[in-house]
């Protein structure tokens, strides 16, 4: 994934909004948080740039977002950026099919020491992506350099008392029993949740944190949707996954923190809550997670 990152000079570009990004949705009542989010990841040839945005967000009235690391260069834009924008929190992390991709066990470890000491700042708030999976990653060696870059990263939280954010693609069970085997920290989240009413009811006895994105939307994912609603809303929070996943009915179009709104407003509607209740209680739940984006400037 590192390929993406964009350059200084490619954020410097354009000032309005590239025309292939959808139109700002009416502001939300009560703002809230992007709990996933890739600002790094170019989409397109003319994507939206850091400061657009953060523009774009706050037009929409979202309060802010986590920045998310799935290498070691894109962790440590991620920990730089969040230093110094009130906006953005980061989380760092190798992300599982980024680990087998290390020709040695040493480099691998050397990674994640880097990773290890970007997780002692005050704006880094979680370890993520990290987990396991099975849909991308074949062969038992790549499969074991993910299991175990997985479990150093599960460490990793626990010693910086951070949340940890869980990539989990076709791997349910391993990850479940990863969790249970090595212990998982007091925070911790299935980001971009596709699991199943079986996983749902481990997370919910475990208090572990549902994160859904704009494929809870999609139609083919009643799965998703009726996992929501078999948990307790204390347990729900909400992300993009940016650029990808956007929600209908803009499906195709590139994604961005600006678009929660949609996602909300949808899952509102689901649990048959109002939006500005719904808001209230992810913006605590989120809370509850990463602590306050006020703090660590």
């Amino acid at each position: 994934m590192s390929e993406f990152i964009r350059t200084r000079s490619d954020w410097d570009n354009n000032k309005s909004r590239p025309a292939n990004y959808p139109e700002v949705p009416e502001p939300l009542e009560v703002g809230t948080y992007d709990n996933h989010t890739h600002l790094e990841i170019a989409d397109g040839e003319n994507p939206v740039t850091l400061e657009q945005h953060l523009e774009l967000m706050k037009q929409a009235n979202m309060l802010g977002a986590v920045q998310v690391g799935v290498t070691l260069e894109s962790s440590i834009w991620s920990a730089q950026t969040a230093a110094k924008e009130p906006m953005l929190l980061a989380a760092v992390a190798l992300h599982p099919n980024e680990a087998p991709l290390y020709e040695t066990r040493a480099e691998l470890d050397e990674a994640i020491a880097g990773i290890a000491d970007l997780a002692t700042q005050p704006r880094v708030r979680a370890i993520g992506e990290t987990g396991l999976d099975f849909f991308r990653t074949e062969g038992q060696e790549a499969l074991e350099a993910q299991q175990y870059s997985f479990e150093q990263h599960i460490q990793i939280a626990k010693e910086n008392n951070i949340a940890l954010q869980i990539h989990d693609r076709e791997a349910h069970t391993n990850v479940v029993e990863t969790l249970k085997r090595v212990g998982a920290p007091e925070r911790t989240v299935f980001h971009c949740y596709s699991g199943d009413l079986e996983l749902a009811e481990i997370c919910e006895e475990n208090g572990w944190y549902l994160s859904f994105a704009g494929n809870v939307t999609f139609k083919k994912n009643q799965h998703l949707r009726d996992s929501l609603l078999s948990v307790s809303p204390s347990r729900i929070l909400i992300e993009t996954d940016a650029p990808f996943l956007t929600p209908e009915p803009l499906r195709g179009r590139p994604n961005a923190p600006y678009l929660v709104p949609h996602t909300l407003r949808f899952i509102a509607n689901l649990m048959e809550w109002g939006e500005a209740k719904l808001a209230t209680q992810l913006n605590q739940n989120t809370e509850a997670v990463y602590g306050l984006w006020s703090e660590g400037l």
